[in-house]
């Protein structure tokens, strides 16, 4: 039987760690922690991004989220559909306030227009063929107004909106979000699921810039595929694996 604990019961409040996924992950490792329990930091001292990057974020001013979740029932061949169910649970609460011109950017940000909202990282947890668990950290800019040296192209709901939010307010809804996705994640309709994450992906059918190693190349982007995978027409359709290309935004 799935999990039937709601996400982000309970939602434990932490001042300060290393890392929300390192706080998790030692908490499932010492089983004390199960399906649904969530880690909010007001401050996290190395955050974690994709691809060894780190996720700064100014002390108690933003979303610093990890979950616990148990996707024990789903084959692991749809590992990209959980990044899925996190993207669109972002996506619905960061648009409940930012509005239309939110939008999902491959693989795992979050978009305001063209600037980055949040971000997502999935660290999955596998015994032979079982996925046994998935912490998923989430990073939201909610109240930052400033932000570091060499971090351009970043947006926060205050600067969109002009309001200050109780952000662990916030991370509450946000677990509301994330488990009415999740219960749409265990019913199985993938295709529905792909179909409306690509309705918004960042960039769809436009003309970008995208590195790889040293080369710097343009294509269109035409969607994402059951494998993660990024569709573009560079002349000729072809697919882009997850991590193997950087976007270049001006």
């Amino acid at each position: 039987m799935p999990p039937d604990n709601p996400i982000g019961t309970p939602l434990i409040i932490l001042s300060e760690v290393d890392s929300t996924n390192n706080y998790a992950m030692a908490q499932v490792q010492a089983l004390l922690a199960d399906h649904g329990f969530a880690y909010f930091a007001s401050y996290q001292k190395a955050g974690k991004g994709q691809r060894g990057k780190q996720w700064n974020a100014a002390p108690g001013e933003n979303i610093i989220l990890s979950l616990v979740l148990e996707p024990t029932t789903l084959p692991l061949k749809h590992q990209f559909f959980l990044s899925v169910t996190i993207a669109m649970a972002c996506f619905d609460f960061f648009k409940s306030y930012g509005g239309e011109e939110t939008s999902l950017k491959w693989p795992n940000d979050l978009y305001w227009r063209d600037r980055k909202a949040g971000g997502i990282l999935i660290e999955n947890v596998l015994q032979g063929n079982n996925w046994n668990y998935a912490i998923t950290g989430i990073g939201i800019n909610i109240n930052q107004i400033q932000f570091p040296m060499g971090i351009n192209k970043a947006v926060s709901l205050k600067q969109i909106t002009g309001k200050t939010f109780n952000v662990i307010e916030l991370a509450k809804q946000l677990c509301g979000y994330l488990e009415a996705r999740w219960r749409e994640l265990l019913k199985g309709d993938f295709e529905r699921m792909l179909q409306e994450y690509n309705s918004h992906l960042f960039k769809r059918g436009e003309r970008v810039l995208l590195k790889k190693d040293n080369a710097v190349f343009d294509a269109i982007i035409n969607g994402v595929n059951v494998q993660g995978e990024l569709l573009v027409d560079t002349g000729i359709i072809s697919t882009i694996p997850f991590g193997t290309v950087e976007w270049i935004l001006e």
